[in-house]
């Protein structure tokens, strides 16, 4: 498949996927992403904010397209990013198939996603925060980009305006809430995580770094 990286609308105007990406994703990337999904005929799905992944990949089952679904909330740097990432794992499949030598998110995935990621590092579509954040992470990219830390980072600052925050940018003994319930008091860092006492039941919980939280101001301990 040789696809355009840059956008040309006249021709892509009637690819279904412009619609459904063009409000999601940098408009330079759209060529590009709008043509792999629809050589592989890809159902692509945007969905809810999920805490546990910004996106994920299913094979062709029983008949069925490849399935891509990503989290809607994402900006757009983001949201290419994860986009990438899944592409990355279609890729892998078409290639690879079933292979039991071919990890998830081993070498011929890892090509895979740089092979997908380099023409958008070339043109410097990305703000040069997340430009340099993207190139180092793609050395040896992991399972899941929010796992690193500094393109974690990078990315956050792109996002709307939100009472949301990392909790590594509260101050020690702050109360904060994890989702609609759960209220903690912050900790000292132990290595990676924060331990963090929960309120609700007592417990003592290892709380990431980049992991978002809201600021509690009035709570009864």
């Amino acid at each position: 498949m040789q696809s355009r990286l840059l956008f040309e609308e006249d021709t892509i105007a009637e690819n279904p996927y412009l619609e459904i990406l063009k409000n999601h994703i940098p408009h330079k990337a759209l060529s590009y992403t709008c043509e792999f999904l629809l050589y592989h005929k890809v159902e692509l799905k945007i969905t809810k904010k999920r805490s546990s992944k910004f996106g994920d990949y299913r094979i062709p089952f029983k008949g069925k397209s490849h399935i891509i679904t990503i989290n809607g909330d994402l900006n757009p740097f983001a949201f290419l990013i994860t986009l990438l990432h899944e592409m990355a794992h279609l890729s892998c499949f078409v290639k690879h198939g079933f292979k039991r030598s071919v990890k998830p998110h081993g070498k011929e995935w890892k090509n895979e996603f740089k092979h997908h990621m380099t023409p958008f590092i070339q043109l410097k579509l990305f703000p040069q925060d997340v430009l340099k954040a993207v190139f180092d992470y793609i050395q040896n990219p992991s399972a899941s980009s929010c796992s690193d830390e500094q393109l974690m980072r990078s990315l956050k600052k792109y996002d709307p305006k939100s009472e949301l925050v990392f909790l590594e940018e509260l101050p020690e003994n702050t109360l904060f809430r994890i989702g609609k319930d759960r209220i903690f008091k912050k900790g000292p860092k132990q290595r990676k995580h924060y331990k963090c006492l929960c309120l609700n039941n007592k417990r003592t919980y290892l709380v990431s770094p980049l992991a978002e939280v809201k600021k509690v101001e009035n709570f009864p301990i």
